[in-house]
């Protein structure tokens, strides 16, 4: 199929629904070339988790990522987001990427997840304490925003006077990753800065560690800095991953997953009755809107998928959101279902890189949604104040405002 039979992708009506745009590429043209992007779009379940599980595709694509999204604006832009991105684990391949994450894992085990339950709860609970008797609140803003930025500075035992710079930075370098739509210059350098910032105060956190190491998270990766196991600037790029995929993902995620419930009252009635349901309709909101629609790779070596030839050095989007809804894999994809036992999505990605973070995102939204419906059980939108969708990113989907009232 030819690109031009396809609508834009890049612009908000498409951002804002693009599930018939998936449909269509699923049926049509499951590996397409869009021009749009100068990259390939792969939307069916088999092929993308395939791809994320074969080799000549590669997660080390920092450098073309950034050429791609700057155009000819150049790299010298972003070039302390490409320092600090070029160490992180999700941009490496093989054994370079089971080392560094055999050395993160341990901070993300079950037992030590478990563990943070009573903290993810202290900080929900004061959150919602802050509006509860207003009887209204923006969850975008108010609950998902502040809720994974509070619960990683607490991971990292970053003191609280510090945090609000902490989302901001976190923030910024996250959007220039997610393929942002719009004006990409300043998305870039609010990137730069964001990474700059964030490195130069995590080296300073280390040097302290050092000194007085503690029992959060970056005092246990310096023990593996110190036994040679990973660099220090290998250790600077992965907590500021950790902070910045652990942040902004969660905010998105928690924001859909509230909006779906209240617009499927049906579903949100039948949670308020079987609150035993809640680890399910998780499960059932991650595989419906997951927060992170793409992830990209870059061919490193020539490959056949469906009869296409990708090419060395092309960009490869790989469709999560339109996997998640394969009718191939999933019954009814389009329903929304809280009870539904199919659980073979990919927002958390598939294969190697399946993303160290989703066991605490797990825990945040099935905490911050049982918290939400035990105490403001008339939770509804609030009419007065229609939500707003963030268009502004091919990879990320979420909410700048989410308005609702009890």
């Amino acid at each position: 199929m030819p690109s031009s039979a396809t609508p834009a992708i890049l612009t908000p009506e498409t951002l804002s629904d693009p599930w018939p745009l998936y449909r269509q590429l699923q049926e049509e043209d499951p590996v397409h070339w869009s021009e749009e992007l100068q990259a390939w779009l792969v939307t069916r379940h088999e092929d993308v988790t395939g791809c994320f599980r074969d080799p000549r595709l590669s997660a080390n694509r920092t450098q073309l990522f950034a050429e791609h999204q700057l155009g000819g604006l150049g790299p010298e832009l972003v070039k302390d987001y490409l320092r600090v991105a070029e160490g992180m684990m999700l941009m490496k391949d093989g054994t370079e990427h089971t080392r560094l994450r055999r050395q993160a894992n341990t901070g993300f085990t079950s037992q030590v997840l478990d563990g943070w339950r009573p903290t993810i709860q202290r900080i929900i609970d004061s959150l919602l304490d802050r509006v509860q008797k207003r009887r209204r609140m923006d969850v975008a803003a108010e609950l998902s925003e502040p809720l994974p930025a509070l619960v990683m500075t607490e991971l990292f035992d970053i003191p609280a006077e510090d945090h609000e710079r902490f989302q901001r930075w976190s923030s910024d370098t996250a959007t220039f990753f997610g393929a942002a739509v719009g004006d990409v210059r300043s998305a870039a350098l609010r990137a730069n800065e964001g990474s700059a910032q964030l490195s130069r105060y995590l080296t300073a956190a280390i040097d302290a560690r050092r000194e007085c190491p503690g029992d959060d998270l970056l005092s246990l990766l310096l023990r593996y800095e110190e036994q040679g196991r990973m660099s220090t600037e290998e250790l600077v790029s992965n907590a500021v991953l950790i902070l910045t995929a652990g942040h902004v993902t969660t905010i998105d995620q928690l924001s859909n997953g509230v909006y779906e419930l209240l617009t499927h009252p049906e579903q949100l009635e039948q949670l308020k009755q079987q609150p035993e349901l809640c680890k399910a309709a998780v499960e059932e909101l991650l595989r419906y809107t997951p927060a992170v629609p793409f992830m990209h790779r870059v061919v490193a070596e020539d490959l056949e998928l469906r009869g296409r030839t990708l090419r060395k050095g092309q960009m490869v989007f790989l469709g999560i959101a339109a996997a998640n809804r394969d009718p191939d894999v999933f019954a009814d994809p389009g329903r929304f279902d809280i009870t539904r036992q199919n659980n073979k999505y990919v927002s958390f990605a598939f294969g190697p890189h399946l993303c160290l973070g989703a066991g605490l995102a797990r825990r945040e939204l099935e905490l911050a949604l049982r918290t939400l419906l035990r105490r403001m059980p008339d939770l509804r939108l609030d009419e007065q104040r229609p939500p707003r969708l963030k268009c502004n990113s091919l990879l990320f989907r979420g909410f700048d405002s989410l308005p609702v009232r009890w």
